[in-house]
């Protein structure tokens, strides 16, 4: 064995003490130098319970434990003695032989008493270890064993302060604070029920007895578990017997050196005592009878016909009359007990007859709980029906709310009655605060549905009321349109908030609640308005331009406007862009609050004013207002187009329109010209040199006229061979003496070509070409002239318009 425990069986199987033994154990712990700073722990309970796997766990003891795979039998034999690893102060552990082995039989336990007997008179701390199923168990639980252990006690010895720590092995899902009272509970009464000296009569329990509990998980099924929780556990016994600690309270501590005299008188006496053998052999004969009639009435309701029918229809539906036809047969089995143990032990009887009560309760109890289960799924799916029945006859809300919860209430109360079972006072609160439960969520599911169409409908009519006014406003754009689009909203805001507070009056609202869903409606109409704004934004530059060419396109009276010349196109232009830039000025920002901006000004005097003045007043201006992000009086959440936006926005409407402005232009010029009286020039200055009936027989003979025009041909191959124009630059004299030397050579030059071009197959062809080269070139020529005409800046065209005719 480890030096470090130095295990030692201080009293073997017969009961004989070791005291050899245990002499050499102190000398090898060196106990005697400890004088009073040492603890005694002891553990008792059933045979292959896992005490010796516990103690080694916890204190780092070498134990014998069980080999599960040989079979469970008695593993530790009489008490082993062993000092704790690694714990302050010195503490020394006792291993007690388990209680009910079937090595000694159900007759002999007498040592089983007189080691127990021993472990609570030596230990400071007595872990009694126990299985969490056996808890509420007359044999299992050690009760017996502690009455009588208490008895004797209290005539043996002077009693002292001993700490009892039960270990619920194998805990189940039951929480420990259900457990603990249980096991405090049946101390009380083993302590009550314990004869006592005179001297202590009215000694309460936690004089001598200072009652402790904990719970260990299974060490086979949950091992790393239970490890973690005895490492804690372990942590309790360091310092156990300073104030506070597991043994903080003990008295009548012997000096460690006179411990092992102490231990061998106290088994001396316990050995000579009879008192502890087997109670008076009546209870005992009571217990046994009364015990084995239960199990068996038990075991005859678990096969009663009339029970298994039973169990099997409550499985599946409502039972009529269930509570009555489950007493019947409880009583039938508690009557058949009544009548076969009516001679035994009164205290006896009447305590076996309350266990079998409660295991026949314990075996019934899930078919009334899957009864209390049907009661309120019908009473759940029969008012959710009746609820929407009402709603459709279009009863108010909140009152067929109201009005079906109590009916289905007072429904599964007479239910809930039925199933009443008089041998068990069950409460189906429970039950029912579930059922209130499920049908307080099912009212605030419908009604939170019901809410949300009623929403969603005065959403509708106010996106319908709002979008296409709105739509239409803005694209009407003046003064008017936001003071229209605030007066439209207001009045449709306030109709629908109307409409709806009387509809939410039904559904019995807290006034917080209402107002939330009210200005939830108010915001939601804003945003429909701020909606169709931003949606229109998109369209600003294709409604600029259908303005434009609205207003410049048509006139006053709305009639197509035709060029006649009389028109002034500037002012038009002006006017019809003027109306664009305050569409534009519209589109800039949503003015839904009652505050100024001066967009227009400032887009105004940015567009329209710096065109009117031209690039002098553009060069004189030092900084651009349009050459910003956002607007000084209007919040960036509701600008709509920054500055820099509409300047860009501006230039590309400027350049799509230019055009229409220019085409108005060319028509006004053609029709000036085609409605002139006067010929042309060339005719005039022809019947000036010819005369008015030579011009008329030139008119006549198309000979002539195709003379003149090559002759006209030949004069401008002529002119533009010589450069006449460029020769006269310099004066005419040098223009003339120029000329003179380069006339003749320029005329020999042009026929030499034409004789040239005569020889060639493709003259023909070729003149055609030329001559449509020729005329294609006077053509462009003529148009360069023409275009080069109209003079244009980068943002704006100079229009001339004619006097007007008196």
């Amino acid at each position: 064995m480890d030096d470090d425990c130095c295990s030692t069986q201080l009293i073997d199987g017969d009961g004989v003490f070791n005291a050899a033994g245990l002499e050499h154990f102190m000398k090898t712990v060196k106990l005697a130098e400890c004088g009073l700073s040492y603890a005694v722990v002891s553990i008792m309970g059933p045979q292959s319970s896992g005490k010796s796997t516990l103690l080694n766990h916890l204190f780092g003891t070498n134990f014998r434990e069980m080999d599960a795979f040989m079979g469970r039998s008695q593993t530790t034999k009489g008490i082993w003695l062993a000092k704790c690893a690694g714990i302050e102060p010195c503490t020394i552990v006792m291993d007690l032989e388990g209680t009910d082995g079937r090595e000694r039989g159900e007759d002999d336990t007498t040592f089983e008493k007189q080691s127990a007997l021993f472990a609570l008179a030596v230990s400071d701390i007595v872990l009694i270890n126990m299985w969490c199923h056996d808890i509420g168990r007359e044999q299992a639980a050690n009760k017996p064993l502690l009455k009588t252990v208490f008895q004797v006690m209290m005539r043996l010895f002077s009693p002292r302060k001993t700490t009892l720590l039960f270990v619920i092995r194998d805990k189940t899902k039951t929480p420990l604070e259900n457990l603990e009272p249980i096991l405090r509970e049946d101390i009380q009464k083993i302590w009550d029920s314990v004869p006592k000296p005179q001297a202590y009569k009215e000694t309460p329990l936690s004089e001598f007895f200072n009652v402790q509990v904990v719970a260990l998980s299974s060490y086979e099924e949950k091992e790393e578990k239970f490890k973690e929780q005895v490492a804690s556990l372990r942590q309790r016994f360091y310092h156990s017997i300073a104030p506070g600690g597991l043994a903080g309270d003990r008295r009548g501590v012997i000096p460690a050196s006179g411990f092992s005299f102490s231990a061998q008188q106290i088994w001396k006496v316990i050995k000579d005592n009879k008192d502890l053998d087997l109670p008076a052999h009546k209870v005992m004969v009571a217990t046994v009878r009364c015990e084995e009639i239960a199990n068996e009435k038990l075991t005859y309701m678990a096969a009663m016909e009339e029970w298994l029918q039973l169990e099997e229809a409550v499985q599946h539906d409502l039972v009529p009359g269930f509570g009555k036809k489950l007493t019947v047969i409880l009583d039938k089995c508690l009557s058949g007990y009544d009548m076969e143990a009516v001679y035994f032990d009164e205290s006896v009887r009447i305590s076996k007859r309350q266990q079998l009560e409660s295991k026949l309760l314990q075996l019934v109890n899930p078919a009334y709980e899957s009864m209390l289960g049907h009661i309120r799924a019908k009473t759940l799916d029969g008012f959710k029906e009746a609820l929407d029945k009402a709603l459709e006859r279009g009863e108010g809300f909140a009152i067929a709310a109201h009005d079906c919860t109590q009916v289905f209430m007072s429904k599964f109360d007479k239910g809930c009655e039925d199933a009443t079972i008089e041998q068990a006072s069950w409460n189906p609160s429970k039950v029912r605060d579930k059922l209130r439960r499920d049908i307080d969520a099912h009212v605030a599911s419908v009604r939170a549905a019901k809410l949300s169409e009623l929403t969603t409908l005065y959403e509708g009519r106010l996106a319908k009321a709002l979008s296409e006014p709105v739509e239409a406003l803005l694209d009407a754009a003046s003064d008017d349109t936001w003071p229209a689009i605030r007066e439209l909203l207001r009045r449709e805001t306030k109709s629908a908030i109307s409409g709806f507070s009387s509809a939410l009056s039904s559904f019995n609202l807290d006034e917080a609640d209402i107002d939330k869903m009210l200005i939830k409606l108010e915001e939601y109409a804003r945003s429909v308005v701020e909606s169709k704004a931003r949606e229109e934004v998109g369209r600003v530059l294709i409604r600029m331009k259908d303005r434009f060419s609205t207003l410049f396109s048509h006139d006053a009276d709305s009639m197509p406007r035709v060029w006649t010349g009389n028109e002034d196109i500037k002012a038009i232009t002006k006017t019809a862009r003027s109306a664009s830039l305050k569409l534009l000025s519209v589109m800039t920002a949503i003015r839904l609050d009652d505050a100024t901006d001066k967009v227009e000004k400032t887009l105004s005097l940015a567009l329209m004013d710096a065109s009117d003045g031209g690039a002098t007043n553009r060069s004189i201006q030092s900084l651009d207002p349009l050459a910003s992000s956002s607007w000084e009086e209007v919040p960036p959440t509701k600008t709509l187009i920054t500055p820099v936006q509409c300047k860009s926005l501006w230039r590309q409407f400027k350049a799509e329109t230019d055009y229409t402005v220019t085409q108005a232009i060319s028509a006004q010029a053609s029709h000036k010209r085609n409605n002139s009286m006067l010929p042309p020039p060339w005719a005039i200055l022809a019947i000036l040199v010819l005369g008015f009936n030579e011009f008329m027989t030139l008119l006549r003979n198309p000979l002539y006229l195709a003379v003149i025009f090559v002759v006209f041909l030949v004069g401008k191959a002529l002119w533009v061979q010589l450069d006449i124009s460029g020769e006269f630059r310099n004066g005419a004299l040098p223009g003339l003496l120029s000329l003179s030397t380069k006339f003749l050579p320029t005329v020999m030059n042009i026929l030499r070509r034409l004789a040239d071009e005569g020889q060639q197959p493709a003259a023909p062809v070729l003149d055609r070409n030329h001559s449509k080269s020729f005329r294609s070139g006077v053509i462009s020529n003529s148009s360069s002239s023409a275009s080069s005409n109209v003079a244009s800046s980068e943002s704006e065209i100079e229009y001339s318009s004619p006097p007007r005719q008196q």
